[in-house]
């Protein structure tokens, strides 16, 4: 993809976001010895991945990375993850994913992880866009954003050059 007049958030606007929402899952976690970190395949994980290194950078907490596999065509099909259940009961969970589009995804995940007993549940999204069809909202955000219903957020998250792009 090529840099565009639409850009959202630049490479370095994506460094500062991950910090950002780093120190603050670190802030809610302080007394925690590790937390689950649980990105939604596949951009999710990514983030997941550069939130995992920056609390690991910032902070003595031992994060514990969990990839999530929804079916987001159908995502009342079987949730799975990285990681068993026995791995996070009672322990402090954040579930990650790159955006928060109509809130399906991040509903059936959250569902998903409260048929476990968790310490804490927060979730953290680095696109928050305000068209959401279910009442679940993101604990931690790099970016609120209001769009249409026809555009569309893309993240960019590999590579060299980070990016969020509206197309």
């Amino acid at each position: 993809m090529t840099l565009k007049n639409n850009v959202i958030l630049t490479h370095d606007d994506i460094n500062n976001k991950i910090r950002r929402i780093a120190y603050q899952i670190y802030e809610s976690n302080i007394d925690e010895n590790e937390i689950i970190i649980a990105g939604i395949a596949s951009n999710g994980i990514v983030f997941a991945k550069k939130l995992k290194d920056m609390i690991e950078t910032i902070s003595k907490i031992k994060p514990i990375l969990c990839e999530v596999h929804i079916d987001k065509k159908h995502p009342r099909n079987e949730i799975k993850t990285s990681i068993p259940a026995s791995n996070y009961i009672n322990k402090s969970l954040v579930l990650v994913d790159d955006v928060l589009n109509s809130g399906s995804t991040l509903i059936y995940g959250v569902k998903h992880f409260l048929e476990v007993p968790l310490k804490q549940f927060k979730t953290a999204v680095l696109v928050n866009r305000n068209h959401k069809k279910y009442p679940v909202k993101a604990d931690f955000k790099g970016i609120s954003l209001s769009t249409s219903l026809h555009e569309q957020v893309n993240v960019i998250l590999e590579g060299r050059r980070f990016g969020a792009y509206l197309d």
